[in-house]
């Protein structure tokens, strides 16, 4: 299958190493900064059949992909989508699937008229972790579900944001909540049964002052099943990355994902007795190199089935937007200091332009 790239910046190595993994034939990456392009051919002994373009309109005329990544500013996701889409291209779109809901639906509508494939790339969802919870979760060992509880304790510093000026921004990214925390929001949404009721959320700017978006964000969830969610995101944790944890709690199972990317099983206590909480523990256990983890690979290899075998993907453009509609929520909730009802329609980052006021200039450390 004929695979190209869009976006050589820092997540696109996961992508390159997932789609070598699963033999795709790799046949152009794209960037506008011909070094990023330079660089990821020589990390990944891409050969002369890898043809490198500043202008992926030209890639897709050219090369015809069957399967594009979209690794650029979560700002240029939604039009870039669209041209690949509309190049007959299914797509693997990084997260957030975009910026607004209106982006989202017309990223789904086209690619059902279109009739290709579409994947947003929450790779957590992959964790051997995740999995076995999600099996004990649609097997109903959990009973009636109570709450559950996304903490991502993370940190994020001015280095960082220097490196891409387009982080922290409402018209290119958004803030921690949107950024690095939307993979637990998802895991949460997803399962705590998907659809929900009402949102509160309060969020700040602490300890960036370069950004124009938050770095704290806290909310509260009332799911339609009558169970509810405790959302819990930052980037201020001093001095690295501290967790990211996942709790579920129901009438006859309690379990936590820990680790720094929900890698890790870290309490397994069910009322049947299926299984021992140490042996769980234990086998259910990854220790990945980065936050990112190692869900790239398996997200890929159900895309490329999803495509041959004409089924929707596990994390399809409809799951995308649910995560993007949960963060939209806490955002609309928090700007405007009451309660939020969902389904949100026509919510976008650039609604809340101006909300801290002006970000400093990362031309110097502040």
């Amino acid at each position: 299958m004929k695979y190209a790239l869009i976006g050589c910046g820092r997540i696109s190595v996961n992508h390159i190493a997932a789609a070598q993994a699963n033999k795709l034939d790799i046949v152009a990456i794209s960037d506008i900064l011909p070094e990023k392009m330079d660089e990821k051919r020589a990390k990944f002994d891409l050969d002369g059949n890898t043809k490198g373009y500043a202008d992926y309109k030209e890639m897709l005329a050219k090369e015809k992909p069957e399967l594009v990544a979209i690794c650029t500013e979560s700002g240029e996701h939604a039009r870039i989508a669209m041209d690949c889409i509309d190049a007959g291209c299914h797509v693997i779109i990084e997260k957030p699937i975009a910026l607004s809901l209106a982006d989202a639906d017309a990223i789904i509508e086209r690619a059902k008229k279109r009739g290709v494939k579409v994947c947003t790339s929450h790779q957590n969802r992959f964790n051997k972790s995740i999995q076995k919870i999600r099996e004990a979760m649609e097997a109903g060992r959990f009973g009636k579900m109570f709450y559950g509880t996304a903490h991502i304790r993370w940190c994020r510093d001015y280095n960082y944001y220097a490196q891409a000026p387009w982080r922290g921004t409402w018209a290119q990214d958004g803030g921690a909540l949107m950024n690095q925390c939307i993979h637990n929001i998802d895991l949460l949404r997803w399962m705590m049964g998907d659809e929900v009721e009402e949102v509160v959320g309060m969020t700040d700017k602490l300890n960036h002052p370069y950004l124009e978006c938050e770095d704290l964000g806290v909310a509260l969830v009332k799911f339609k099943n009558g169970s509810y969610g405790i959302i819990e995101g930052t980037t201020d944790v001093y001095p690295k990355n501290l967790e990211e944890t996942l709790y579920l709690f129901g009438e006859k199972g309690t379990v936590k994902a820990g680790g720094t990317s929900v890698n890790k099983i870290e309490a397994w206590k069910f009322a049947d007795g299926q299984d021992k909480e140490e042996e769980i523990i234990d086998e259910f256990h990854e220790t990945p190199p980065n936050v990112y983890g190692f869900g790239h690979t398996p997200l890929y290899a159900d895309m490329i089935d999803a495509i041959k075998n004409n089924r929707e993907p596990y994390v399809n453009g409809e799951a995308g937007k649910r995560a993007l509609e949960m963060v939209l929520a806490i955002y609309k909730s928090a700007a405007e200091g009451k309660s939020v009802k969902l389904p949100l329609k026509n919510v976008s980052t650039m609604d809340f332009v101006g909300r801290f006021g002006k970000k400093q200039n990362l031309g110097g450390k502040p």
